[in-house]
């Protein structure tokens, strides 16, 4: 299935997204009723809330009375740890269970007010936040809340910032506007991303070759190399040695193709090959075939040095995701050259202009195929000046 971790700030309008989502086909999984259910009358979580805060944290007729408890539970640090002991597990079992009762082609968007604050980013394929402006939002709550502006600016002060929010999202939903404006987005959404990036996980289906095609620098795309690393990170568990932004769009300024190159570094290949499925079903897909990189010193090295090759699965964010054993050099090789690069503006615009050239000349190709095998000649020279750049610098990975 593919998760879709779907949050926003108090007042945004989170659940006019949802309730499109649901309408769309999404199998919706709501954290705050989920948050209700475990402490409703006749269950274990209300009875240990009890029997932890008091019987004074029910109402006459037996139900949690959410405001004694609140006074209770969030006066300290100790209070709130005892009540997250309590509720946390028993909300994290009915969510695995919910999501174990969505069907295998599923779209499952967990709707989590707090998904940024719990540095939850990585447990989704895709992270869509729903925003609007300050004052809209003040104006929301007392409409809907009768809350008053004082009460609501304290409360979205008490949130995760806009900033760290956008550091968080792949999707941002502007919800300034009216609701059919965001359900405007929303369905453009779900038909040219959702629906197909879930087909391309779950057929393990590859990205179609294009030609080259150069773009100027995103200043965004080492947040998002990380968003995504923090994915392949949680998918490969232990068997990670490290996973780095690598490539072009690594180094800051640089003309390249808008394709994320990431690399995953393993104790062996054998470790590859057992987390390949995990990465697969995270929205890495392995590409079949034999994957390699081509040996710098053909004289001493093998003939190739292996590796293992995955593409992203969302149809928007184009990734590389090369694996590489820690027994080899070749991941060693692409953390230099990316630190060469940037430490070397003059080196980094020669190889602009050589991208800039082959990427006209085969801007008529199928693939990119023979573009990088042009500019692998400049490549393979420039690593010999990276190594004595290390040797002089003393730079180590």
């Amino acid at each position: 299935m593919l998760r879709v971790g779907l949050t926003g700030g108090i007042g945004a309008g989170k659940s006019t997204v949802a309730a499109r989502l649901a309408e769309l086909g999404a199998t919706v999984i709501d954290a705050d009723r989920i948050a209700r259910e475990v402490v409703e009358p006749g269950t274990d979580g209300l009875a240990e809330v009890v029997e932890t805060f008091g019987e004074d944290v029910l109402t006459p007729e037996g139900e949690l009375d959410r405001a004694a408890l609140a006074a209770k539970a969030f006066a300290d640090d100790e209070s709130r740890a005892r009540l997250n002991a309590i509720t946390h597990p028993r909300i994290g079992r009915r969510t695995v269970e919910l999501m174990g009762q969505a069907t295998a082609d599923a779209i499952v968007v967990h709707d989590v007010p707090l998904l940024v604050e719990g540095g939850m980013g990585a447990n989704y394929h895709l992270v869509l936040v729903v925003d609007a402006d300050e004052d809209l939002r003040v104006r929301r709550l007392g409409e809907s809340r009768g809350m008053d502006a004082e009460d609501a600016r304290a409360r979205i002060a008490a949130q995760a910032t806009r900033e760290q929010r956008a550091a968080a999202a792949d999707v941002w939903l502007d919800n300034s506007g009216t609701a059919d404006l965001v359900q405007a987005q929303v369905d453009a959404l779900w038909h040219e991303r959702l629906v197909p990036f879930e087909a391309n996980v779950r057929r393990r289906r590859p990205r179609a070759p294009k030609p080259p095609a150069l773009v100027e620098p995103d200043p965004t795309w080492p947040a998002q190399a990380e968003r995504l690393l923090s994915r392949v990170r949680a998918a490969a568990g232990d068997k990670a040695v490290r996973a780095d932004h690598i490539g072009s769009t690594a180094v800051p300024g640089l003309v390249a193709k808008d394709t994320l190159d990431l690399q995953l570094t393993v104790r062996s290949l054998d470790e590859a090959d057992l987390i390949s499925e995990a990465l697969s079903d995270a929205g890495f897909v392995r590409a079949e075939g034999h994957w390699f990189d081509q040996p710098q010193d053909e004289a001493t090295a093998p003939a190739r040095w292996d590796k293992r090759f995955h593409y992203g699965a969302d149809p928007q964010r184009p990734v590389n995701l090369h694996v590489r054993s820690a027994e080899g050099p070749a991941w060693r090789l692409a953390l230099l050259f990316r630190d060469w690069l940037q430490a070397n503006p003059a080196e980094a615009r020669v190889y602009a202009d050589i991208k800039q050239r082959l990427a006209r000349a085969h801007a008529g190709d199928a693939s990119s195929l023979n573009y990088s095998e042009e500019k692998q000649s400049w490549v393979d020279a420039a690593f010999v000046r990276a190594e004595r750049w290390a040797v002089e610098t003393g730079w180590e990975v």
